[in-house]
């Protein structure tokens, strides 16, 4: 049914819904009062001029001109959104496939459509840890913003970089990225919205930009989401439903519905794992308030227990919220947080398990009772068993290595220490044929 309006009134519409100035709309081939002609209906756009403004405002040039939308696009709107249910609520495979189909799917008057289902797969293929394919998506998909900004915004890209080269180890490259977008942010004073808290998360694993860090803390809090799992499922096959009835705005509605009441825990999520990094760190470099500190990372540690798919990240939570408290000599405490950890993880291989051991062993030596060997054996077996994956990785398990090596020299056991701190180089590719050598410089790179 043709929309009501003029073609004005449609170019307007489009460009507001899209956050686009007349300057951006109009882009390097037209000019932004020509644009302003167009909407006020002083000037009628020629078809070759029609086809420009609708690649840029993501609509096609049927709808600009007569007020249609054709059934396709609303179909293929309809597969994006349902491509983004299933990366959020879902599987991430299936989500890069099904996004993979929108790209082909959608024509030359879907630009903006295909470049955000673009975006879809590469964020799939980042949450299935195909990190490398993940970066090269990211990578062309920069280079399109650059040339085409009215289709792609350069921020979220350069921060998903960002994270992107973090997990594989290229600590430079995601440090040079987490400035680039930092520069970028703070010129507009962001410190609220999921793409602030996103480059928190990001610039915190990167350990830079650390006010910034702490601003968008204080800015958005830790909030505790409820657990809207059950709505978002419902909705969403509410949604497929109402597809296969073939009433695909209905669909699309109920679509957004779904999305939108899982956002709140999507950024409480991130909230919560930028409060535990930032306590990591914090505690690591003993600065900062410690009650601060401990009151962070126990609204993280409540984040994630109300959240049942976060169960690694609530164990991980405990473990440090455990070593604030330890640090701060409460090992009652402490002790009780690692075995609620130990429940969660079911004494899993990783460097988390071999975490909480640790503070188990380190409880009984400050209490200088017995038990710490058996929890440094368990935990240096559980490093043993660790999975390798990338070179970040191998920085977290040496850097574990390293601890275990130290609680080995308090517990007086000098051949263990050793083995650990050699078992740290080999972590991180040095291989160290010196029968005693220790070293520390290594990790802290």
């Amino acid at each position: 049914m043709p929309s009501q309006g003029t073609i004005g009134d449609r170019v307007r519409g489009l460009r507001l819904s899209r956050r686009m100035s007349q300057a951006q709309l109009a882009g390097p081939d037209l000019s932004d009062s020509y644009v302003s002609l167009i909407e006020s209906g002083k000037r009628t756009p020629t078809p070759v001029v029609a086809r420009l403004l609708a690649e840029r405002l993501g609509c096609t040039t049927e709808f600009l001109l007569h007020g249609i939308e054709p059934r396709q696009r609303i179909d293929t709107e309809l597969g994006l959104r349902h491509a983004e249910l299933e990366l959020y609520h879902g599987d991430a495979a299936l989500a890069a496939d099904r996004f993979g189909d929108i790209v082909k799917a959608a024509g030359e008057d879907n630009a903006l459509l295909a470049a955000h289902a673009r975006l879809g797969r590469a964020r799939a293929l980042e949450a299935q840890g195909k990190i490398g394919r993940a970066v090269e998506a990211y990578e062309r998909l920069r280079r399109e913003a650059a040339a085409h900004p009215e289709r792609l915004a350069d921020v979220p890209l350069t921060v998903a970089l960002c994270r992107c080269y973090q997990r594989a180890g290229d600590l430079m490259r995601a440090r040079d990225l987490g400035a680039e977008a930092l520069a970028q942010v703070m010129e507009l004073s962001l410190f609220h919205g999921e793409v602030a808290v996103e480059l928190a998360a990001a610039l915190a694993e990167a350990e830079i930009g650390l006010p910034y860090v702490e601003q968008v803390l204080a800015s958005t809090g830790v909030p505790v989401p409820d657990d809207r799992t059950t709505e978002i499922l419902s909705l969403w096959q509410a949604s497929v439903s109402a597809a296969e009835g073939e009433d695909s705005a209905l669909a699309v509605h109920f679509a957004d519905d779904a999305l939108s009441a899982g956002r709140p825990a999507r950024v409480a999520l991130q909230a919560a794992r930028i409060a535990m990094r930032w306590a990591e760190i914090s505690a690591a470099k003993t600065v900062g308030d410690s009650d601060h500190v401990d009151e962070l990372v126990s609204r993280a540690t409540e984040v994630f227990s109300v959240l049942p798919a976060e169960s690694a990240e609530h164990a991980r939570s405990l473990t440090v919220l455990a070593r604030v408290r330890l640090r701060s000599g409460n090992t009652g405490s402490a002790e009780l947080l690692a075995k609620q950890a130990l429940g969660l993880l079911s004494d899993e291989p990783g460097t988390v398990a071999a975490l909480v051991h640790l503070v188990l062993a380190d409880v009984a030596l400050a209490r200088s009772e017995g038990g710490a060997e058996a929890s440094l054996e368990r935990a240096g077996a559980l490093l043993d068993q660790a999975p390798g994956v990338g070179q970040a990785h191998g920085r977290e398990v040496a850097a574990v290595w390293r601890e275990l090596g130290d609680l080995w020299g308090r517990a007086g056991n000098r051949q263990q220490q050793t083995t650990a701190y050699r078992k740290a180089l080999e972590s991180v590719g040095v291989m160290s044929t010196v029968a005693g050598a220790v070293t520390s410089t290594v990790f802290a790179r």
